[in-house]
């Protein structure tokens, strides 16, 4: 296996989440059931377009992956002045999910230089995607939640394989963007497989969260960590917005 070598602090959060277990929040109701059958759809959809060109995979996945946040953050905060509540932290930490995502995109970007084609056809899903998910949301911001979740379920086995791939000499491990070394504060030496980890445990927070919000929606108990207002790690391993 291919060493990391990231700075302490970033490197036990990455073997932290490269020790933890795959996490599947098994659907409960029809709400839970559309949005893991959607989110089926679509990696089904991405496997027969991509297969294993995971990065390219990953631009396509972070163009998705960069709407719902955005979209949540402003229904959340339009639903907040109707009725004059306090958002709970939700708003910040939904806009920090899309402006981490966005992040993901532009990292990987630089790693695999989409084609033309490539490019238009991320254009057009993420118009879709907009359209559909602000839908969604509006008629059932449980379900978009929970959507969510499942996407980012996804997102982790993808990188997971991304990661073996990198492993087993499949995929270069070439040095990691300095735009990646910037906003992750890596170390000059940083490579490609870094990069993959810290991606990898951006989405397994995002997809805890999502969940959580879900659960939370539905009025099941949640645990409070899991709709954290903040990333644990944000303060360690990227810089301010």
């Amino acid at each position: 296996m291919v060493n990391t070598i990231l700075a302490p602090d970033r490197k036990a959060l990455a073997e932290e989440r490269d020790a933890e277990p795959q996490v599947h929040h098994a659907p409960i109701g029809f709400s839970d059931r559309f949005a893991l059958g959607f989110t089926k759809l679509l990696r089904f959809t991405a496997d027969t377009f991509f297969a294993k060109r995971y990065g390219h995979r990953a631009i396509v996945l972070e163009t998705v992956a960069a709407v719902p946040g955005m979209v949540g953050a402003m229904f959340t905060h339009l639903s907040c002045l109707r009725r004059m509540k306090d958002d709970e932290g939700w708003i910040r930490t939904l806009m920090e999910e899309a402006e981490n995502e966005r992040m993901h995109l532009i990292t990987f970007i630089e790693i695999a230089k989409p084609t033309l084609f490539e490019r238009l056809v991320i254009l057009l899903a993420q118009w879709v995607f907009l359209v559909l998910f602000s839908l969604l949301y509006l008629f059932s911001p449980r379900t978009a939640h929970r959507v969510v979740g499942y996407f980012e379920e996804e997102a982790v086995i993808s990188y997971t394989l991304y990661l073996k791939e990198i492993d087993e000499g499949r995929s270069a491990n070439v040095p990691a963007p300095a735009i990646a070394k910037h906003y992750w504060k890596m170390p000059a030496n940083a490579t490609l497989r870094d990069v993959v980890l810290l991606v990898r445990a951006d989405e397994a927070h995002h997809r805890d969260v999502n969940h959580g919000f879900a659960s939370k929606l539905g009025g099941r108990p949640v645990d409070p960590a899991l709709a954290a207002p903040y990333p644990p790690h944000a303060n360690d391993i990227r810089l301010n917005a």
